[in-house]
């Protein structure tokens, strides 16, 4: 579930040229037009595909555990992992879910068309976020164009913010991978985040930091949580390591 409710906004008058296609909490596929897709949770709605693995596949589907669901969101592949996980980290996403909806639309020459966007995000004012995942060396059918092309149509009818991701910065992502690690709130104590924040209200060295509250065995993974959690920032285009500096977002928002 989202991490609060949020408005899903006032549906258009009218939106030309698609249906939509979801599966409800019971499972059940319903197809509406879709000026009345603003009126659907999607974050909260079930994969409308499956994410099946079988021997000699070339993608590596599976399932992430997702922090700000509080439950496992599907991915095909792992850049659409990764995308997950950016979307887990953002703090302006409230909830989020993977294959949402079926677009359904005719082509120019009148064939049906049909496309599967790989997230829905709602974020914390109440707008929508669609999601394809795609790397750029994989763009070029002109089928796909058409798939993406139709997305964003179908998003700018709705008033909802489209996006095409491709392959992460590898520095970021690695770093995010590793903080998702901690992202669960198992990893959380109180009193020693209260230590951590007050020593990082001036930017200091992570491991320095880590000490100073106590056994870094116990310390670092809340400090790595608080970092997950954006509570202590640092500079993830920088590999992390036991020099890097943090500081609380406090005292980075007062900078």
């Amino acid at each position: 579930m989202s991490r609060k409710p949020a408005s899903t906004g006032r549906p258009p008058d009218r939106c030309e040229g698609f249906e939509v296609g979801y599966l409800d909490a019971a499972g059940v596929e319903q197809r509406l037009p879709l000026e009345r897709a603003c009126r659907v949770r999607f974050e909260d709605t079930q994969p409308v595909r499956s994410f099946p693995s079988y021997r000699g596949q070339r993608n590596y589907p599976g399932l992430y555990w997702s922090a700000t669901v509080g439950g496992h969101v599907g991915f095909e592949s792992w850049l659409e992992r990764d995308h997950a996980m950016a979307l887990d980290f953002d703090p302006t996403v409230v909830g989020f879910s993977s294959q949402p909806m079926w677009l359904f639309w005719k082509d120019e020459a009148g064939r049906r068309r049909s496309h599967a966007p790989d997230f829905f995000a709602r974020l914390s004012d109440g707008s929508a976020l669609m999601v394809d995942s795609r790397p750029e060396a994989r763009r070029s059918l002109k089928r796909d164009q058409q798939s993406f092309a139709a997305s964003q149509t179908a998003c700018d009818q709705l008033g909802w913010r489209y996006a095409l991701w491709g392959e992460l910065d590898e520095i970021w992502s690695a770093n995010l991978r590793w903080l998702a690690g901690y992202r669960h709130a198992r990893c959380f104590d109180g009193e020693t985040a209260v230590r951590l924040l007050e020593y990082f209200s001036v930017p200091g060295g992570l491991m320095a930091g880590a000490e100073s509250a106590g056994d870094p065995i116990a310390t670092l993974p809340v400090l790595y949580h608080l970092l997950w959690r954006q509570d202590l920032v640092v500079d993830l285009t920088v590999l992390l390591g036991e020099r890097t500096i943090v500081h609380s977002a406090r005292s980075a928002g007062g900078q």
